[in-house]
């Protein structure tokens, strides 16, 4: 699990990453003293937890959250603030929760905690935005994913789905989850395969997909450790 903590004051913030790493001690937790250098480092390595500090110089808190809202990857967000009167105007970044300063070591345990079980659930869920709408569905519902442009087409059973996310972004999530690319345009649940061959596989639902050359040997390699599990 990763973890971010951003505040302006040093001192605070390694006290408060002490007390984060005490209470989940199999994170790793990094820190960041300004917005601007919290944005550069989450475009490239997200975070599961983000704690961010509302009321920092240049790029306050609700500017960083702002931006995080435009990307794919979102942390659960957790403003920390010593100013309840903000707490209302971040309502509008839909965060997780929220820590007070003041409060902190009375606090924090309980929201890690709370982040803790969000996390494990949505381990087991895939959750997306449908015309403006929050769809989740179980990750043993879903078939496979296809990439369209800057749209996926998502696949269970029953029903199609399209929205606006990328290939490498669902990968990224869900490769713990037992999702592999077969190719560069296709990323399929490895528990729905039911017949792997050279150039394609077939799934239960007896829908064919072809396998990049370039993804040959990983794929036969991901679904033989699997069969073997």
């Amino acid at each position: 699990m990763r973890i971010y903590l951003c505040d302006d004051e040093i001192k605070i913030l390694n006290d408060f990453k002490e007390k984060v790493s005490r209470f989940i001690s199999d994170s790793e937790v990094c820190t960041f003293s300004s917005g601007k250098e919290l944005l550069e480092k989450i475009k490239n390595e997200p975070c599961d937890i983000l704690l961010l500090d509302i009321d920092m110089p240049q790029m306050d808190g609700m500017e960083v959250a702002k931006s995080l809202s435009k990307t794919e990857a979102k942390p659960l967000l957790v403003f920390v603030t010593g100013h309840d009167e903000l707490v209302y105007e971040s309502f509008q970044f839909h965060p997780f929760g929220f820590i007070r300063k003041q409060f902190f070591d009375s606090e924090i345990e309980k929201v890690l905690s709370d982040c803790k079980k969000e996390l494990a659930n949505e381990q087991k869920h895939f959750n997306f935005r449908l015309a403006g709408n929050e769809v989740c569905l179980l990750l043993s519902d879903i078939l496979f994913f296809e990439s369209e442009g800057n749209y996926l087409k998502l696949y269970t059973e029953k029903e199609e789905y399209r929205f606006r996310s990328t290939i490498s972004a669902v990968e990224n999530s869900l490769a713990k989850e037992g999702f592999f690319r077969i190719h560069k345009g296709f990323l399929v649940n490895q528990a729905a395969i039911k017949l792997l061959g050279a150039e394609e596989i077939e799934l239960t639902s007896g829908i064919r997909l072809p396998v990049g050359k370039t993804y040959s040997d990983s794929v036969k390699q991901q679904f033989m450790r699997y069969l073997r599990s």
